[in-house]
């Protein structure tokens, strides 16, 4: 019997999904990997008071976009009740705003000892008073005593982070594109090389230390051995579409045929940056402009990753 395939790209969750799970996935991987740099490689006040800034204001936006679209606004008080997972665990946007939830706080209490310290803080009338308010005092203190504890929580919940995002496409079985068990690896590897990208560019174009070139060395190793992952990983995702099911291959089509994909994403937003990082790591640096250059392309990539997954779901059906 003969079956007519009908298809149907998906139009619900489009740009502004893509921006919550890019903000969500580099918020998280900027506060992990900020807070792994000042326990193990050297305590750095400044970067963890960039970084957990940005990597709160990236989860506030991802955050914000998603509770824009909520149909009903008041019912982000269930999402935001920690018992909704234990009723229901599949719930994977309850599960997610946890994380981010949870991620924002570590955020913000691991750099309170390090804003204490610092004078332009201090300067500040509200903040200088807020930051010497008794209850803060002790909880800075107790932050300092217990901060190898509350920054391992934080990278868990980081990590948990950049995960929860491809795990949330992959539990939507009616798009093949989505529904593929390589996902949540792809955008847990996308969120730490976009991660390296926003530290390298703040490091090179905010803080310049010079002490601190060893940082920026290893930074710029993992990101190519991330960048390289990534590559291998929608290398394979190529061949996977083409032998897929016909939403498979209908995405697949979709993708592998759009410039923007092509040139925009896997071009530059992967190859140029991986060449440019790979001059660096083997000869070194006359000039900063191109690793700035190469820390840009891999975040704008990262976005164009989930903008292209986005609009390339396909739905079939046997009509």
């Amino acid at each position: 019997m003969e079956v007519n395939i009908t298809y149907e790209t998906q139009n619900i969750w489009t740009w502004w999904f893509a921006i919550y799970l890019y903000t969500g996935g580099l918020g998280g991987a900027v506060l992990a990997v900020t807070f792994l740099t000042d326990l193990y490689l050297k305590a750095h006040r400044n970067l963890v008071l960039w970084g957990a800034g940005a990597g709160v204001v990236l989860l506030s936006l991802g955050s914000g976009m998603l509770f824009l679209h909520l149909l009903d606004h008041l019912a982000v008080v269930h999402v935001l009740n920690p018992l909704a997972m234990i009723n229901q665990p599949t719930a994977w946007i309850a599960l997610g705003t946890q994380l981010i939830l949870w991620m924002m706080i570590w955020g913000v209490l691991y750099a309170i000892p390090y804003a204490r310290m610092t004078p332009l803080f201090q300067k500040m009338p509200l903040i200088g008073k807020l930051l010497e308010w008794s209850p803060i005092v002790k909880l800075s203190d107790f932050i300092a005593k217990y901060r190898k504890v509350i920054g391992w929580l934080a990278v868990v919940n980081g990590v948990g982070v950049a995960v929860y995002t491809g795990l949330l496409l992959q539990s939507f079985p009616a798009v093949a594109l989505w529904a593929n068990p390589g996902v949540p690896l792809l955008f847990t590897v996308s969120a730490f090389s976009t991660g390296m990208a926003f530290l390298l560019l703040v490091m090179y174009t905010i803080l310049r230390e010079a002490e601190d070139d060893h940082i920026r060395v290893l930074y710029e190793r993992i990101d190519l051995v991330l960048i390289a992952t990534e590559l291998v990983i929608i290398f394979s995702f190529f061949f996977y579409l083409q032998r897929g099911s016909e939403s498979a291959m209908r995405s697949g089509e979709l993708l592998f045929t759009d410039l923007g994909w092509l040139i925009g994403f896997i071009g530059f937003g992967l190859i140029v940056p991986f060449f440019l990082e790979l001059k660096g790591v083997i000869k070194g640096w006359t000039s900063h402009v191109p690793i700035i250059a190469a820390s840009v392309f891999v975040l704008v990539g990262g976005y164009l990753l989930r903008h292209y997954f986005m609009y390339a779901g396909i739905y079939a059906y046997p009509w």
